[in-house]
């Protein structure tokens, strides 16, 4: 059974115009989110990826459909009742959310004093969580006295604090540098692997989703438009949306304005290989190529590595008698997809 289930979920709200329709934030979504999973959701701002959130932890109520959390439909339950749930699930935030005038230690220790953890068990479990994000000699700092990246470790400790089944992390590394960022991802993929975390990761930043996500469910205008498997959605998204997307990652087939650019600069035949994982490698194909007794230079892709899998484009310019590419390539094309995106211009 998944952790979390969303069945025919939408949330709408009313309009600031008297007489307009309502605002419908979220349309008839449905997601299974496997125990053990690292799902990503991403969609461009107003896409309804924070309202999915806040209504998976129970902070505001669906207008219609079903949300299973851990088995239990949370759109039934009472108040009293919902407060166990949020209990089971842990929540870091963009702005990291701490408390200015408590201390890290303090910080952490907050959620364990709601919950009623006796001082011994809190000392305990606050040391645990400070050694874990590697903040055990920052338990007496403030949160003005450290960096983005502390800030967010001391969020992922408190929102680990209670032990819960799911993380949720809401745009978590929107405000920290690139090399923060990494660090604070792998951070995330150690809570998922070594404490068996859940994780639902909501960013609009497509390279998150990239190297941490397993799934991702992509959105906009409050619907899921594509979801599936990190490498299906990356090496051939099926929507225009998850297409533009990927392809701030992804270097895919040359447009008409880049081609342009690149007859400008390369002679020779201009041709696109696509890869996926389990094609023959790019290194055979320069081997093809030379073996032919063909020139060609690479001028535009890339190759993408998610979890050990590969895919990608590679674009080259390849140069030498017509019949000899023409050989080359149809051998090449029984392993590879080859797209002819060009012929020769004259220089």
């Amino acid at each position: 059974m998944p952790i979390v289930r969303l069945t025919d979920v939408s949330k709408a709200y009313p309009s600031r115009v008297a007489g307009d329709a309502e605002i419908l934030a979220v349309d008839d979504v449905s997601l299974s989110i496997e125990k053990g999973d690292v799902f990503g959701i991403i969609g461009y701002s107003g896409a309804g990826k924070s309202t999915l959130v806040r209504l998976i932890n129970a902070l505001e109520p669906a207008t219609s459909g079903s949300i299973h959390v851990d088995g239990v439909d949370i759109t039934a339950l009472p108040e009293r009742a919902l407060r166990t749930v949020r209990g089971g699930i842990g929540m870091i935030f963009q702005q990291f959310n701490l408390f200015s005038s408590r201390t890290v230690k303090a910080n952490v220790a907050y959620p364990l004093k709601l919950a009623g953890w006796s001082k011994a068990d809190i000392e305990e479990r606050v040391a645990e969580l400070l050694s874990f994000v590697g903040l055990a000699d920052k338990a007496k700092a403030y949160p003005e006295q450290l960096s983005g990246g502390q800030k967010q470790r001391v969020g992922i400790a408190r929102a680990l604090a209670t032990k819960p089944a799911i993380l949720l992390a809401d745009e978590a590394t929107s405000a920290l540098d690139p090399q923060t960022t990494h660090e604070v991802l792998d951070l995330l993929k150690r809570v998922n692997e070594e404490q068996g975390v859940t994780i639902i990761v909501i960013t609009h930043e497509m390279d998150v989703i990239q190297t941490i996500a397993t799934k991702v469910a992509v959105m906009e205008r409050g619907r899921v438009i594509e979801q599936g498997d990190v490498f299906d959605v990356f090496s051939a998204p099926q929507n225009p949306a998850s297409q533009r997307f990927v392809g701030t990652v992804v270097k895919g087939i040359p447009s008409p304005s880049e081609l342009a650019v690149l007859r400008e600069r390369h002679r020779g035949r201009i041709v696109t290989f696509s890869f996926r994982d389990g094609d023959s490698s790019q290194a055979q194909v320069f081997l093809d190529l030379a073996a032919a007794g063909l020139d060609f230079e690479l001028v535009y892709g890339g190759i993408n590595d998610i979890r050990g899998r590969a895919f990608g484009h590679l674009t080259l310019a390849i140069r030498g008698e017509a019949a000899a590419i023409d050989r080359a390539l149809t051998a090449i094309a029984a392993r590879v997809e080859v797209t002819e995106i060009a012929g020769e211009e004259a220089r």
